[in-house]
């Protein structure tokens, strides 16, 4: 068995762009990913293509030698976008090969250790906010009575769990965003009093929806530095959170901020394999490691997740993207012991479910483990084709929604 040529895809998303890898062998067997490159990540594409290049004609079937070998080749520049790329062509390896054999990805990661995954509502309003909301067809967020609205939804829809961004309402509702260079406050990344006076009027109004069944979950990304995260952390630490999601790439730093609260601390979604997440764990930096296994790969965020289970560190995945990332991290999340809750977009483009050939299942906001061969799911590459990518003044992508 030979790899013998690849396809890259791509379709408008909105406010964002939906990419797919898909690899064929010689004897026609397929294997898809998805990645992201709008996500801080321009020219992605040409890199994945570019390592590609190094492993067509070689057994697909060997991935955890062709990705050892992609990293060796890449080790001067390692992490970033070309760890993303050769997560890409590791993911459509795996695929691949669990389709040549006709079995669910899962299988080749030891089996299944349950049938459903609990959910949270990721960026529950974030894409609501006016800047959004016509994208997927729903009234813009412009109050708070607004947030209660949502929560009461999120709450009659099953779900458990729902994780927020930071809203500013006003003349121009919109998300604050400073870390990504988005939104008033940066680039000092200093806390401020209205801010954090607002972000509790914020998750006051989506308990008084949800009601207390219902974990909230707050994002607070890059957009502090310690100081500022203790003091955003320490002024809502009352609120019983279910976590503080904390973005900072300094281990004691966070930990720090985390021995200094009484919620549960999340982050590391931006990491990259067992060298950037092993001093976070021997720091105890966080309660619970996040893993990107679009950016990892299924295989590296395997050995991540066991490597988080030796700390006693429960494992979430990183999951803001389309319906394949959805399955794929549903299978690292089937397999693993140590796994937490599994975030998911629920606010979307209308065209969302026509780009994959069997939607993710969503049964009282648990996922259903998928059944089929490798993913569970084959890219309609019609309904892709139907929403190309925007370029030039039409182009609304990188609105910083992670």
């Amino acid at each position: 068995m030979k790899l013998e040529a690849y396809q890259t895809l791509h379709c408008d998303a909105g406010w964002r762009r939906f990419s797919f890898l898909k690899l064929i062998a010689e004897d026609g067997t397929t294997g898809i990913s998805e990645y992201n490159e709008c996500y801080g990540s321009p020219g992605l594409t040409g890199v994945i293509e570019g390592m590609l290049e190094w492993i067509i004609g070689k057994n697909p079937f060997a991935h955890e030698k062709l990705s050892a070998e992609l990293y060796a080749r890449t080790r001067q520049a390692h992490g970033g976008i070309a760890q993303q790329a050769i997560a890409a062509v590791e993911n459509a390896l795996v695929d691949l090969k669990a389709r040549s054999l006709e079995i669910p990805v899962y299988e080749l990661l030891g089996g299944a250790i349950r049938e459903k995954l609990p959910l949270y509502w990721s960026h529950c309003g974030s894409y609501r906010m006016p800047q959004t909301a016509d994208m997927i067809g729903v009234p813009p967020l412009t109050s708070l009575d607004d947030l209660v609205s949502l929560g009461r939804e999120v709450r009659e829809k099953g779900f458990g769990a729902l994780k927020t961004n930071i809203f500013l309402f006003g003349e121009q509702p919109h998300m604050h965003q400073p870390g990504f260079a988005r939104s008033e406050g940066w680039p000092a990344l200093n806390p401020e009093r209205e801010i954090i006076d607002s972000l509790r009027e914020q998750l006051v109004a989506f308990r008084e929806g949800a009601g207390m069944e219902v974990e909230i979950l707050l994002d607070l990304n890059f957009n502090y530095r310690t100081e500022g995260f203790m003091t955003v952390c320490r002024a809502l630490d009352d609120l019983g959170l279910g976590w503080f999601e904390i973005d900072l790439y300094d281990p004691a730093s966070l930990a720090r901020i985390r021995h200094s609260l009484k919620t549960p601390v999340a982050s590391c979604e931006s990491l990259f394999g067992l060298r950037g997440f092993r001093p976070f764990f021997e720091n105890q930096s966080m309660d619970v490691a996040i893993v990107d296994v679009p950016w990892n790969g299924i295989w590296q965020a395997l050995k991540i997740a066991g490597l988080a289970e030796s700390f006693e560190v429960n494992v979430a995945p990183h999951n803001f993207y389309g319906h394949l990332s959805t399955l794929m991290s549903a299978h690292f999340c089937a397999a693993i012991p140590n796994f937490r809750i599994m975030e998911i977009d629920i606010d979307d483009v209308p065209w969302k479910d026509d780009l994959v050939t069997t939607k993710p299942i969503i049964q009282n906001g648990c996922l259903k483990i998928p059944d089929g061969i490798g993913w569970g799911t084959e890219l309609n590459e019609e309904a892709i084709s139907a929403h190309p990518p925007l370029s030039g003044e039409n182009r609304k992508y990188d609105k910083g929604m992670g």
